[in-house]
C-alpha cells in the first residue's frame, strides 16, 4: 500500500482530469516513474506560466494523448524535482498532504510541505 508524506495511506489527488504517472488519480510511483510524479498539487496560473518557461506546457490541450490541458484549480501530480524547482522560486503551488506520496520527501522537507498544504477536502 503506498503511503503518503503524513504516513498514511495515500489518497486520491484527483480525476478531473485524471492524474497521476499511472493515469489512476493517485500519486503513486515505480519504477516505470522516472519524473516521479509524487506531488499532489492544486495548480495555479503562476505555477503553469512557471512550467512553460521551463518546457513542460501544461495547459495546452494534447488531445492524441487524452489530455485537455490544466485550468488553474485543477489537481495534477506534479514531479517532485519540479516543485521543489518551483519552491525555490518562489512559485510552488499549493498541495494536499495526503495525497502526495511519501517519496517526495526524498526532494523536499515535509516542513516546506506543510507550509504549501490544503486540506483534501478543498
Amino acid at each position: 500500500m503506498a503511503r503518503n508524506v503524513l504516513g498514511g495511506e495515500l489518497q486520491t489527488c484527483g480525476t478531473d482530469p485524471m492524474t497521476g504517472f499511472y493515469r489512476t488519480g493517485c500519486c503513486d510511483t515505480g519504477a516505470e516513474d522516472a519524473g516521479v510524479h509524487t506531488v499532489c498539487a492544486q495548480v495555479t496560473a503562476e505555477f503553469l506560466e512557471f512550467s512553460v518557461e521551463r518546457g513542460n506546457d501544461l495547459s495546452t490541450p494534447r488531445p492524441e494523448y487524452g489530455f485537455s490541458g490544466l485550468q488553474p484549480g485543477d489537481r495534477w501530480c506534479l514531479c517532485a524535482d519540479r516543485w521543489a524547482e518551483a519552491l525555490a522560486a518562489g512559485v510552488a503551488p499549493p498541495i494536499v498532504l495526503e495525497a502526495t506520496h511519501a517519496r517526495t520527501l526524498d526532494w523536499v522537507d515535509l516542513a516546506d510541505l506543510r507550509e504549501h498544504a490544503v486540506r483534501s477536502g478543498t
